[in-house]
């Protein structure tokens, strides 16, 4: 789907101007993005898989929900709309916990030349809640324990999207040091 998004520098700073996500990523301007990792206390990652018509990485393992951020939206109100969009909740933006900003170049085509600064929150997810995939977006969402997701990357991702800059490591060390507040 195609969006109106907000251009920003190479800096991560705002130009004042919008495009289309298309023309974006045509044309590989910088626009801001979100990842959401949700997890339960008892050790567990809400892992999603891209839907198999997606253009980029279809049917890879990825993050809970992510997605772009609309034209004039807050990094927190886009967080909230992909969590509705992609996994059927509505979550309480106060509880999520914004861990890193980072900035990805990729071109994957011709037609996608990604160039993205990606606002990455972590969120506590009850396991029991009701969870409904987008289907249009998501082929299937499923909950795997941080043991099973660390040994998953040391095989060398198979299944999993490219772990640019070990950001999974990093998210899981956000997340364990969370749960030991709570051990």
């Amino acid at each position: 789907m195609d969006e109106l998004i907000d251009i920003l520098n190479e800096d991560g700073s705002p130009t004042g101007t919008t495009e289309l996500k298309s023309v974006a990523h045509a044309n590989g301007l910088f626009h801001p993005t979100i990842h959401v990792w949700c997890y339960s206390l008892d050790g567990y990652l809400l892992l999603q898989q891209r839907g198999r018509h997606k253009e980029t990485y279809p049917l890879k393992w990825d993050v809970s929900a992510a997605g772009h951020i609309g034209a004039g939206e807050s990094p927190q109100i886009g967080a909230f709309r992909e969590c509705q969009e992609e996994l059927g909740i509505t979550i309480e933006i106060e509880n999520l916990q914004k861990i890193t900003i980072y900035k990805k170049e990729k071109k994957h085509s011709n037609r996608i030349f990604d160039r993205e600064f990606i606002n990455v929150f972590i969120y506590e997810l009850d396991k029991s809640v009701a969870l409904t995939k987008q289907e249009s977006e998501v082929e299937a969402l499923e909950w795997i324990s941080i043991k099973d997701f660390e040994s998953w990357i040391s095989q060398k991702h198979q299944g999993l999207i490219p772990n640019s800059e070990k950001r999974f490591e990093f998210v899981i060390s956000e997340i364990q040091k969370r749960l030991k507040d709570f051990s």
